[in-house]
């Protein structure tokens, strides 16, 4: 499935910004259960990363923020770590497991996945992806997933072993997921002006997109209600998600496709950023 406007086959989903409501909580958390390392801190906002160079996770602490019913608002549904490979998600699960958290999980077909919610209700996946030369395509040529059970005592037995020192490197923000309040209106911008192309879709209900053909690098649904409103801005969720570009005329490129279809671009401190109808932003950047 492909789309008129598409972004580059090289453009890959770099770190996701999110609100919290208590720092030190979440820190606890970010370290101890999902294994992020703490790279560096201004005032109340801290920088996380996997291999101590490249950041993942910026936690912004925001005062008296409001903690949202989880699937109440359009904004995060989940940003998703990739994993190198299987063992290293076994050794996860295995942490998750000790952790005592409530851990939900979904074989897709193309990938294995783990579920959780952070302190704030902001949703997190942690997933594995297989060999894009297994993946299957329906007649349209679009990605087949579905949602089946894990194979946890497979993964158990990969990490068989091993120790768990926290998330390896090569991890990375492998996609986004959000709520959305209307799928046309998020075809609109999300592949119309910006440029992803359409991967699957679930129905009526969810979409899903990509470029260079993998299988999504966000989702899309309306599972918090049609006509869902954005997240208030004292809420915990997220502030923004950076796109890495292959280059500054990439940037211009899909900047000047945003604003002339009519939706908000800003620029300050040389840095572009787009905001989709739900207040989502975007931050467009070149990789390295």
């Amino acid at each position: 499935m492909t789309t008129t406007a598409a972004l580059p086959q090289e453009l890959e989903i770099g770190l996701v910004q999110i609100r919290v409501s208590n720092l030190e909580r979440s820190l606890t958390f970010y370290q101890n259960v999902i294994g992020l390392k703490i790279l560096r801190q201004q005032g109340r906002e801290v920088e996380m990363t996997a291999d101590g160079v490249h950041v993942l996770l910026v936690l912004r602490e925001i005062e008296q923020a409001q903690i949202l019913r989880r699937n109440s608002a359009a904004g995060l549904y989940h940003f998703a770590i990739l994993l190198p490979d299987r063992p290293s998600l076994g050794l996860v699960l295995r942490n998750l497991i000790d952790s005592g958290i409530e851990i939900g999980q979904g074989d897709h077909l193309v990938s294995e996945a783990l579920y959780l919610q952070d302190p704030d209700n902001n949703g997190i996946e942690l997933y594995r992806d297989r060999p894009r030369d297994t993946w299957k395509y329906d007649a349209a040529g679009g990605v087949v997933m579905t949602t089946d059970p894990v194979d946890v005592d497979g993964l158990l037995a990969a990490s068989e072993g091993l120790t768990w020192t926290g998330l390896p490197a090569g991890t990375v923000i492998g996609h986004v997921h959000f709520h959305v309040g209307d799928l046309a209106e998020a075809k609109k911008f999300y592949v119309d002006a910006l440029g992803f192309a359409i991967t699957t879709r679930y129905g009526d209900a969810a979409l899903f997109i990509s470029a260079g053909g993998y299988h999504h690098h966000m989702g899309l649904n309306i599972w918090a209600g049609q006509g869902a409103k954005a997240a208030p801005a004292n809420a915990a969720g997220i502030d923004y998600f950076t796109l890495l570009l292959p280059a500054s005329a990439d940037v211009s490129e899909v900047a000047e496709r945003v604003k002339q279809a009519g939706y908000r671009v800003e620029v300050e401190g040389g840095i572009t950023t787009v905001k989709d109808p739900w207040n989502i932003g975007i931050r467009l950047l070149v990789k390295g």
